[in-house]
């Protein structure tokens, strides 16, 4: 159910009931069994395509195996990331699973995963966890194949709302939606729309055939018979607009009209984001949609029909932003809000899901932050971005930017296998018009070049890294390079050496900002697997144990020859570095995660390592992205007239960033939730810790 899994990076999808089980030392560093020696799928094995908006990805692929078994076979490239798996499964008399095995290699690492059943007790082992539990249920596994998933579908199609339960823990369920006729290779076919409750915090969408077998999965990689993949869209727009109703309800219920009554925050510790400072003892009414007053705590008189809140031993904080987050489904973004996200930036956005998600936001239909979206641009290539606009031309590349325009975006993004020489006419046309620009940087070109050429900003810390990698890895930063080059060789970069000083001297003089998404490299970079990476370890326990054992545990980037994780540990050592210097020359940083948001605080939490202040942290996401897209005259702070997007969090985040995550109460244009029941929607079982 890997496909499933890579929905959940992009979703915030409810949590498993979990159950006790026995858990041992993750299991020692192994090697990946190499492609050449998988198995192959026969001709006749019944066949699969991986495929997105942006085009065909992979394949997949199962068949018999001479003794009974049932086999399974992976092959795909995204980008440069490879993906080669085989999974060998034994299912007992009563169909369900006796026994699997999982082998090959994926985009983080080795594969390897087993499973069985003997003597009464299921035994699990992958690269990085192994336990056991009394049998009884389905396995879910922390990786594998998606199709190798079907059987169980199956099962919870036949089960319907009385469930099956689950191994290593928790219980599920399936729901049925609307049926759909799509056109495909063997002629038209009838399908069905249904949800799966419990393995992820939110449902996860499934597609079953008229006999409920299963058919294949929608997500941001899908899982399609071959044959099939041109009924894509309309499988996605069924599955979206059923996902809609349900959020919809949800929306409505906290910004119904009552929850937009005046609001009295006392006796608060306030972060004043504009001047950086926190003050003790305050109080903030809003009302209307705006902040109304603000003075000494006991100083202000709440008006008639207003809600109290006593904020003693906590702090009102801006509505946090995260500067690079994608918008995800209707689930995620509702996640957001849980975490206190009013605002975000989504640097890579399709017109389609931009239009849509911004009308149903406007309409109340959608709880989600006020997005800021740009587009991207790339130029036609096997390894173009996904959902990209892609060209072949410079005159191409002028006429999407004015797409941009037109749809109502905010920005442009370029990507790794833009031509270079298409960047600074594109870029004169961006600004021409208004538009924002920024993104990764081209294969064969340096980020210096690329600012030269108009960025208004570099996206993620590898691509300012560039500066100072040598030509073989900046020619191929459309590749896995833009993230080896860096794990391999940053570690020996002199950050005091004139390349270096220059460049981050000039990033200063043109204030090009820089959103570093330093958390993702402390995950790729210094992880060995097996425990909690620390942005999620507050959130263990709370969102769902699939989860903790395929993401939040998970290893890091894979070692490449000759390398250790020491070496990589040190080369993410001097990106903290980095971040620093950049900060104290005054560029300007700008916190985003490039992930569910949930790694915002993280992100912080590493700024303030590299030398901010807690309070220079936050502004990073709070009143600091509000001027980049020119919103900071009315939200980003908490001053008298501004919005009210506030959030209340339990603690001092001067003394505890972590605070920032023990959300109390957002107010999101006047509009106030409760963070308990906002997370409970959102399918958290509690708050992080």
């Amino acid at each position: 159910m890997r496909s499933i899994l890579v929905a959940a990076l992009i979703a915030a999808v409810s949590p498993l009931a979990v159950q006790a089980h026995e858990t041992q030392a993750p299991a020692a560093a192994s090697v990946p069994v190499p492609k050449e020696q998988l198995l192959k799928p026969p001709a006749d094995a019944v066949h699969y395509v991986v495929v997105s908006e942006a085009g065909k990805h992979g394949d997949q692929w199962r068949w018999r195996l001479p003794d009974g078994r049932t086999a399974y076979r992976w092959s795909q490239e995204l980008r440069g990331w490879i993906t080669e798996m085989d999974q060998v499964t034994t299912f007992a008399a009563d169909g369900t699973v006796q026994a699997t095995v999982v082998r090959g290699v994926t985009m983080t690492g080795d594969a390897a995963e087993e499973f069985r059943i003997e003597n009464g007790r299921a035994r699990w082992k992958t690269a990085t966890d192994s336990g056991s539990a009394p049998a009884g249920g389905w396995y879910i596994p922390a990786g594998g194949i998606s199709i190798a998933g079907a059987p169980m579908i199956e099962q919870l199609a036949r089960a319907g709302e009385a469930g099956i339960g689950f191994l290593p823990s928790g219980k599920g369920r399936m729901s049925f939606g609307q049926t759909l006729t799509i056109q495909g290779a063997a002629g038209p076919k009838t399908v069905q729309l249904a949800f799966i409750r419990g393995i992820l915090p939110s449902p996860i969408p499934v597609w079953l055939n008229a006999d409920r077998s299963y058919f294949g999965e929608v997500s941001f990689i899908s899982t399609l018979p071959a044959g099939y993949e041109g009924a894509l869209k309309p499988l996605r727009d069924a599955q979206d607009a059923a996902t809609a109703s349900e959020v919809k309800a949800i929306a409505q219920r906290f910004l119904a009209p009552g929850a937009r009554a005046p609001v009295l925050f006392n006796k608060v510790r306030l972060f004043d984001a504009d001047k950086g400072v926190f003050i003790a003892d305050r109080a903030v009414l809003a009302k209307d949609g705006k902040i109304a007053a603000i003075g000494p705590a006991g100083s202000l008189k709440a008006p008639a029909g207003a809600r109290v809140i006593d904020g003693s031993g906590k702090t009102l904080v801006p509505g946090i932003w995260d500067s690079h987050m994608h918008i995800g489904d209707d689930w995620s973004v509702l996640s957001n809000v849980a975490n206190g996200m009013t605002s975000f930036r989504s640097p890579g956005t399709t017109f389609d899901r931009a239009v849509d998600a911004t009308k149903r936001r406007a309409s109340g239909a959608l709880l989600m932050g006020e997005p800021f979206i740009s587009a991207i641009i790339d130029k036609k290539d096997p390894l173009a971005a996904q959902g990209a606009e892609v060209v072949s031309s410079e005159a191409e590349a002028i006429a999407a930017v004015r797409r941009i325009k037109a749809a109502g975006l905010w920005g442009v993004k370029f990507y790794t296998s833009m031509n270079p020489a298409w960047i600074a006419p594109a870029a004169a046309e961006a600004h021409r018009l208004g538009l924002h620009v920024h993104g990764h940087v081209p294969a064969t070109m340096k980020p210096s070049e690329a600012v030269a050429a108009g960025y208004d900003e570099l996206t993620h810390l590898n691509f300012v890294v560039m500066e100072a990698m040598p030509k073989e890895v900046v020619d191929k930063a459309n590749t896995r390079q833009r993230m080896e080059g860096p794990a391999r060789l940053f570690k020996d970069v002199d950050l005091d050496g004139p390349l270096m000083t220059g460049f981050i001297a000039d990033l200063a003089r043109r204030k090009t900002i820089v959103d570093p998404t330093i958390v993702i490299f402390e995950g790729f970079l210094t992880q060995d697997g097996g425990t909690p990476h620390p942005a999620y370890a507050p959130y263990m326990g709370i969102i769902s144990p699939v989860i903790e054992r395929s993401v939040f545990t998970s290893g890091g980037y894979p070692l490449v020859d000759g390398y250790t994780r020491d070496d990589y540990r040190k080369s993410y050592a001097k990106m903290v570095g980095l971040v620093g210097k950049l900060h104290k020359a005054g560029v300007p940083i700008v916190a985003g995660t490039d992930g569910w948001g949930v790694e915002l605080i993280r992100e912080l939490e590493i700024y303030q390592q590299a030398g901010f202040t807690p309070a220079e942290a936050l502004q990073s996401a709070t009143i600091l992205p509000a001027r980049v897209v020119g919103a900071d005259k009315r939200t980003g702070s908490i001053a008298v007239g501004k919005e009210a997007d506030m959030v209340l969090v339990d603690g001092d985040p001067s003394r505890e960033l972590g605070a920032l995550r023990r959300v109390v109460t957002v107010v999101s244009d006047g509009y106030v939730m409760d963070g308990d029941a906002l997370r409970t929607a959102a399918g958290y079982s509690g708050r992080p810790k």
